[in-house]
């Protein structure tokens, strides 16, 4: 059963840690990621499966966060701009951008494994 409690908290963590990763911009989102994925396997528990879940879940979540906010964006923007093109465009960007998410959570599910087997 999925610890949405653990998911949100890694998630929050994510965000808070990408915003320092500008610094050192691949490397720095990609430790973001896995440091979020560690403390959602952290506070779930459960082993490696449990935690790699969790790690999983928060790292896209997190994505698919950016990915609405930047679909709107775009949808907004082309709609005034362009007209209905501008709102396909927005369906595109999320698309992209939900694909997107869940490749870039692998790394927050290889930290939740460890956060996972560290909490048990």
């Amino acid at each position: 059963m999925t610890n949405w409690r653990a998911v949100v908290i890694g998630f929050l963590v994510g965000v808070v840690a990408s915003l320092f990763a500008f610094a050192l911009p691949v490397v720095g989102h990609l430790g973001a990621g896995f440091v979020a994925g560690v403390v959602a396997g952290v506070v779930a528990g459960g082993g490696l499966a449990s935690g790699a879940w969790h790690g999983l879940l928060a790292g896209a979540f997190g994505g698919l966060v950016a990915a609405v906010a930047l679909a709107a964006f775009v949808t907004l923007v082309g709609a005034t701009v362009g007209g209905p093109g501008g709102v396909l465009a927005g369906f595109g960007v999320f698309a992209i951008g939900a694909v997107v998410a869940v490749v870039f959570a692998i790394d927050s599910a290889i930290g939740g494994a460890i956060g996972g087997f560290l909490a048990d």
